[in-house]
């Protein structure tokens, strides 16, 4: 058996701490429960633009408050994105009723639903901005993004600085996400991720696309920008920060049951009954949490459960890497040698990978107690440099 190298002292005490927890609900998803200083926070995951305000088509009219209450306690209290999304900027008209809003709901939003509350700001310093920073030390505690639109344009990183300095002061728990949205932002990316403030930024495709004067298509929009999303995953992987990827904008008609988690059972759903514009966000989905990205913005509802299933490592792929940890243990091969399983040969990076896939699933809430005490296990069993290379999201040791 492998002997710990560097034991990581706060893995017991989180054990410890959810003993009980444990003990009433072995097999059902949990929490994030470890704490920053090992494995960072959740990732945002499924992230949901939900318009405060909204403009009726069909009366011509935007809706008055009490319309928009009653809205926002029958959809948003009822979502299943990991974030929703108050924007506050491009998508939104009615900027003063849309904070009048806010101000009576997200209080009432945050006691009854376990949900990231995330604001999209107007461009620093601007008129809205101000308004929108009030907006924010006023619900202090019902906030827990601010993300910033056109991040680093006017000012530099210093907008991140300061806006990181104005937070501390409010709620040190409120983190920022930046938004990349001009070749300005991805020039001074590093820059922008230097602040422990920020742990994941957003690639916002259709401003950066814009501002390149490059022509991108709903259905080949990740080919087209590849490169410079390659840049920037690049630069937060080593400032050990997460990647939001683009959001969607076709929209269709059918919704795919939550029933649905195995790959499968989801392929087998978009054959039968899938419309086209599932069957691309869903191939966009899986390409992104193919290439490591830690969130995904929709527009639709209903595209929240087919991004999950791509996002999300299902329960039989968890199994499998479970199984072959235990392999890699069972044999003395966890930080040398390799191990034959399934037909396939297997060293430490494929392990590496193994354990990626647990803390992933831990980090998108869909990990089970029994498998999250397993992979607590494996990292004690692991020096605390081989974690920081597999999971550098994370402050270690």
């Amino acid at each position: 058996m492998t002997k710990p190298h560097q034991s990581l002292s706060n893995i017991q005490t989180i054990q410890s701490a959810n003993v009980n927890d444990s003990a009433q609900n072995n097999h059902g998803p949990i929490k994030c429960y470890t704490n920053s200083s090992m494995l960072g926070e959740c990732w945002p995951g499924i992230q949901l633009y939900y318009p405060p305000v909204k403009y009726s088509p069909a009366q011509g009219i935007y809706e008055d408050l009490t319309q928009a209450s009653a809205r926002m306690k029958k959809h948003a209290h009822n979502t299943n994105a990991h974030t929703l999304i108050f924007d506050l900027e491009d998508g939104c008209r009615q900027k003063e009723m849309s904070r009048e809003l806010l101000r009576q709901e997200l209080p009432q939003l945050k006691q009854h639903k376990d949900v990231t509350i995330a604001i999209r700001a107007n461009s620093f310093r601007t008129e809205e901005y101000e308004l929108d920073m009030q907006l924010v030390s006023d619900l202090g505690d019902s906030i827990d993004v601010v993300m910033l639109a056109k991040a680093g344009e006017a000012y530099g990183a210093a907008e991140v600085r300061d806006l990181s300095s104005f937070l501390l002061n409010i709620n040190p728990k409120i983190t920022i996400q930046p938004i990349i949205e001009h070749p300005k932002s991805l020039k001074i990316a590093p820059e922008l991720m230097q602040y422990s403030t920020v742990q994941h930024v957003v690639f916002g495709i259709h401003d950066f696309s814009k501002a390149m004067g490059i022509h991108i298509t709903p259905e080949n929009w990740i080919e087209e920008l590849q490169f410079y999303m390659n840049q920037l995953m690049f630069e937060a992987r080593i400032a050990g920060k997460g990647v939001i990827g683009g959001v969607e904008t076709l929209i269709g008609s059918n919704i795919m049951p939550e029933k649905f988690v195995e790959p499968h059972d989801v392929r087998r759903w978009l054959d039968l009954h899938g419309d086209y514009e599932s069957r691309v966000v869903y191939k966009h989905a899986c390409q992104e949490s193919a290439m490591g990205l830690t969130g995904k913005q929709v527009i639709h509802p209903g595209h929240i459960h087919l991004c999950k299933t791509a996002y999300t490592p299902s329960p039989t792929e968890v199994n499998q890497k479970v199984r072959i940890l235990k392999a890699a243990i069972e044999a003395d091969a966890l930080l040398g040698g390799a191990i034959k399983f399934e037909g396939e040969m297997l060293d430490p990076p494929m392990f590496g990978k193994a354990l990626q896939t647990l803390l992933r699933a831990h980090a998108l809430k869909a990990l089970n107690r029994e498998d999250m005490d397993f992979a607590l296990h494996v990292l004690e069993l692991l020096p605390a440099q081989v974690i920081r290379q597999n999971w550098p999201y994370g402050v270690l040791l």
